[in-house]
């Protein structure tokens, strides 16, 4: 019994150290990419900058291609995990579930600023292969958010005519925040998401029940 539980502690310090190694590989492959961009960027210097040899790296990834392409697809399941996570909690109504929306895609942008911009930046790095698995994973995003817009048109709830429009531009705006805000700046996430969330409910045409119509609704429940 005593060998079985020196064996098991072994292998799971051996575990742990292994998934220490992946962080510390990720993270100063993200460091480098953002700093030097792909093609300045050397398997030898990411290797250096986790603290580990060559070796070890290759042992997680087969090079660069495979590190960027591990790195945002990394980035990219968190953000749909908080997509998800947001909706699941905002209910069926429309508005309540583009807030979510917003509300999730404004604090990726923010928490995950670098890798949001080496999406942009270095995609056009990756093999076609590898771009076509990516570019189909984050397909997702807009038809998440298309099928929010969708919902809110055929309720009544939003008055865009223009839903394929409405859903580019409020991805376009939410997604440019990573390139200009400034964390140390005057303007809090907090009150980045409400200012975000207005201007997204106002391109789809939400009109806000005016106080009296809300307070006759309220008289009739």
């Amino acid at each position: 019994m005593a060998k079985r539980n020196t064996t098991k502690a072994t292998a799971d310090r051996s575990s742990a150290t292994r998934g220490n190694g992946l962080t510390a590989i990720m993270q100063s492959a993200r460091d480098i990419f953002a700093e030097r961009g792909y093609h300045g960027a050397s398997i030898r210097d990411i290797a250096k900058g986790a603290g580990l040899s060559l070796s070890v790296l290759y042992y997680y990834h087969s090079g660069k291609q495979e590190l960027l392409h591990a790195l945002l697809e990394d980035a990219l399941a968190d953000y749909l995990r908080g997509c998800e996570q947001e909706l699941a909690k905002a209910g069926d109504d429309p508005v309540a579930r583009l807030s979510a929306f917003v509300r999730a895609t404004v604090d990726y942008r923010v928490r995950r600023q670098v890798e949001s911009n080496l999406s942009l930046r270095e995609i056009r790095h990756l093999d076609p292969e590898l771009l076509e698995q990516f570019v189909e994973q984050r397909d997702a995003v807009p038809r998440l958010l298309r099928q929010v817009i969708d919902d809110g048109v055929a309720r009544g709830v939003f008055g865009t005519p223009y839903p394929d429009e409405a859903q580019r531009a409020i991805l376009a705006m939410c997604n440019a925040i990573a390139q200009w805000y400034q964390p140390s700046g005057p303007l809090g996430v907090d009150e980045l998401v409400e200012r975000y969330v207005q201007l997204a409910l106002a391109v789809v045409g939400h009109q806000p029940a005016a106080p009296a119509t809300r307070a006759r609704r309220s008289g009739s429940r």
